[in-house]
């Protein structure tokens, strides 16, 4: 008799519902609050609570009451089972509403509850139960901590379950799915990926199967389920959803299709690139036609998006034509691969012709951009896929790319120097790394573009009138930085080293091509002060050898030019940065370990590196031979390194006919050059029988010195 119906009227609902409130908090026994509470929770399903009043609702029970309910196994006479769990649930749904009460710790530790409802038995009557649990989880997602404890409580493992199980909720378990995600999807994928797995495997098939409009929602649905690590190659099971996946688009983008239906498709593909590069296209006839279409189709949406640009297209399209740079990407990458190349070479050149169109889009519609839009993400993907064909192709589009040099040296300084929020949309990482670039590193995409560019004349002359050398000067220090900072242990080469790779190789070809610019520009003797500090610090590390012979020979080509600074007078740096070099240089050979054989042999150290370092020794050989005239103390320094007894001794090991004509004239160079310069490295030579191996050896030049001497 105290509760009477809830009346029709809004006024007398809140009316009756403030009563059954105050019935909650004063009541004697758990029959009154339960009879007060059924009221409360009809005008919570009937979508009847305010955020004021719902908050009255948690005051007056809080999290107590919902939680009993939960675990009560006794329901009131002639109540189906779970009753109880009904109205908690409802209750606990209603309070997930308020993102505060979302993200509480009571509603965190119930997660495992509502997974365990999702995966019960479903009946007519407990449908109510696994709406209220889905609206608990879709707030719980909401939250900061949220995605985390989901996570780690086994939410995806349910949702991927009640998903496969099917049924009228399994739409709304897939959205879920999505939206975790979104958000966690190396935790997901790491922690569930088997489950992960079979739900990308319905989907997949239903994909392949699927005759009708399904097909194009599929599209938006599979990238979510697409992991970028680990890569779906590598089971069987990840093999066959790749194959379905392919033979759908396959026969999508086969057809005629409208845009709505290709865009779609084409950000699907993206996906599938983006994860696994060209690996899910297989190899053949069938295969090549379907990549050159892809690529061929991607080029035609650039162009036709940003050949003329309507500001207002262009913001709706930016999504797919991101996609799209994604496909040119891997289109650049697949007509340069030599070994085992999908694409015959009729293909190849059809498809660069039809590239270097795109990217001229690609370059009209960055000469357009204003300055206030240079934080919009897109233009850094436009920048970021220019620069993958600018490492590749120099050829084309030359004069349009040093055109807009300007802007790129402007837009990648602002970026650096500000720390920019631009964030890039999903693209290929299409190496095989994981970089440390930071969103606003458009830097790293220019660099070996800018590696090409600084070889020729004309864009050199647009690079350095644009202050490039001093911005490069300013991202190799902070580089440096990262580099020192990460783990040391060998590892991938990461992007951060390859970053500084490439530099060097910048670098080079300015101190080759412009010494007059190193002379004055104090960016190179910065740059000197760093490659001193630096080199003695990497060389011991052999899994950096690479980066230390490139440190080692644009500082020894760089101190030839700037000799006369003083950082270079014998100061303790200058000293130790010769030291390694001349370590560096003089450790590269070694005699044969093999005593039947009389051939020079490469250090172990250097045996797999040397294809890259190769030249970088040669070139850092004839760099230290400039060098000794220069810096007085610079024969000792080979002394203490006992590089002399070293080479005496490896030369009269091996047989002369098997040493290289090219390493003779090395060793003869900076041999030379020591013996002039100093009286104590002439007669070490000389007492190793230096003059006798000299005329073994044809050293025309160092016997015509020791003679003199």
């Amino acid at each position: 008799p105290r509760f009477p119906a809830m009346a029709s009227d809004s006024g007398d609902r809140h009316a009756t519902l403030k009563r059954c409130l105050g019935v909650l908090r004063d009541a004697k026994n758990d029959s009154e609050q339960f009879a007060a509470l059924l009221l409360v929770t009809k005008a919570v399903r009937a979508g009847e609570v305010d955020a004021k009043t719902r908050r009255q609702i948690f005051d007056a029970i809080g999290f107590t009451f919902p939680t009993r309910l939960l675990t009560s196994r006794q329901p009131p006479a002639g109540c189906p089972p779970h009753t109880f769990r009904a109205l908690g649930l409802t209750l606990l749904a209603c309070f997930c509403t308020d993102p505060e009460l979302a993200g509480h710790s009571q509603i965190l530790n119930k997660i495992p509850t509502f997974n365990d409802i999702l995966l019960s038995p479903c009946d007519p009557d407990s449908t109510s139960m696994v709406d209220d649990v889905y609206q608990c989880l879709s707030a719980v997602l909401a939250t900061a901590r949220g995605p985390r404890e989901l996570v780690s409580k086994g939410t995806v493992s349910a949702l991927c379950q009640a998903y496969l199980n099917g049924g009228r909720s399994s739409d709304r378990a897939l959205a879920l799915l999505m939206g975790l995600l979104a958000i966690a999807e190396a935790k997901c994928w790491q922690r569930d990926a088997p489950q992960l797995l079979a739900v990308l495997s319905k989907l997949s098939g239903d994909f392949l199967k699927a005759e009708d409009m399904t097909k194009f929602e599929l599209c938006e649905v599979l990238p979510h389920f697409i992991p970028l690590s680990p890569p779906l190659t590598e089971n069987s099971q990840g093999s066959e959803c790749l194959c379905r996946l392919y033979k759908g688009l396959a026969d999508i983008l086969g057809s005629k299709l409208s845009q709505s239906q290709r865009d779609p498709a084409l950000k699907l593909a993206a996906s599938l690139t983006q994860a696994c590069g060209a690996e899910w296209i297989p190899a053949g006839t069938a295969g090549s036609k379907f990549l050159a279409l892809l690529v061929n189709l991607a080029c035609v949406e650039v162009r036709l998006t940003l050949e003329e640009p309507d500001p207002v297209e262009v913001e709706g399209k930016k999504e797919v034509v991101t996609a799209c740079y994604v496909l040119m990407e891997m289109g650049i990458q697949e007509c340069l691969r030599e070994e085992n190349p999908l694409l015959e070479d009729v293909q190849k050149m059809q498809l660069m012709r039809i590239m270097e169109e795109a990217f001229g889009a690609v370059i009209f519609y960055l000469r357009q951009v204003k300055q206030e839009e240079l934080q919009d993400p897109f233009i850094f993907a436009s920048v970021r896929v220019l620069g993958a064909w600018m490492a590749e192709e120099t050829s084309s589009l030359k004069q349009e790319i040093c055109e807009l040099l300007p802007f790129l040296v402007d837009y990648a300084r602002k970026l650096f120097k500000e720390g920019s929020p631009a964030v890039s949309l999903p693209q290929a990482e299409l190496t095989s790394t994981e970089g440390s670039a930071l969103p606003q590193d458009a830097l790293r995409f220019l660099l070996p573009g800018f590696c090409h560019l600084t070889a020729e004349d004309k864009p050199r002359d647009i690079l350095i009138s644009e202050g490039a050398p001093a911005l490069l000067c300013e991202y190799f220090l902070q580089q440096w930085e990262v580099l020192t900072s990460e783990s040391m242990a060998p590892a991938p080469l990461t992007s951060t080293e390859m970053s500084l790779l490439t530099m060097c190789g910048v670098f080079l070809n300015l101190v080759v091509t412009a010494p007059d610019l190193v002379r004055r520009d104090k960016t190179f003797s910065s740059l000197m002060d760093v490659l001193l500090k630096s080199l003695p610090l990497l060389l011991p590390q052999k899994h950096h050898l690479v980066l230390a012979a490139n440190f080692a020979t644009l500082g020894l080509m760089m101190a030839r030019i700037l000799a006369g600074s003083a950082a270079l007078q014998g100061t303790q740096s200058a000293k130790e940065f010769f030291g390694a070099a001349i370590r560096f240089l003089s450790q590269a050979h070694m005699a044969q370990a093999d005593p039947s054989s009389d051939g020079v042999a490469m250090s172990p150290a250097y045996v797999s590196a040397w294809d890259d370092i190769r030249e970088l020794w040669f070139l850092g050989m004839q760099a230290l031979a400039g060098c000794i005239p220069l810096f007085p103390w610079l024969p000792h320094a080979a002394l203490q390194a006992r590089w002399l007894q070293g080479l005496s001794q490896l030369l009269s090991r091996v047989a002369p006919a098997s040493v290289d004509f090219e390493l003779i004239t090395a060793f003869q160079a900076v041999l030379v050059e020591l013996a002039r310069a100093s009286e104590e490295c002439r007669d070490v030579i000389v007492s190793h029988h230096g003059t006798e191996w000299a005329n073994l050896y044809g050293m025309a030049a160092l016997e015509q010195c020791l003679a003199e001497q």
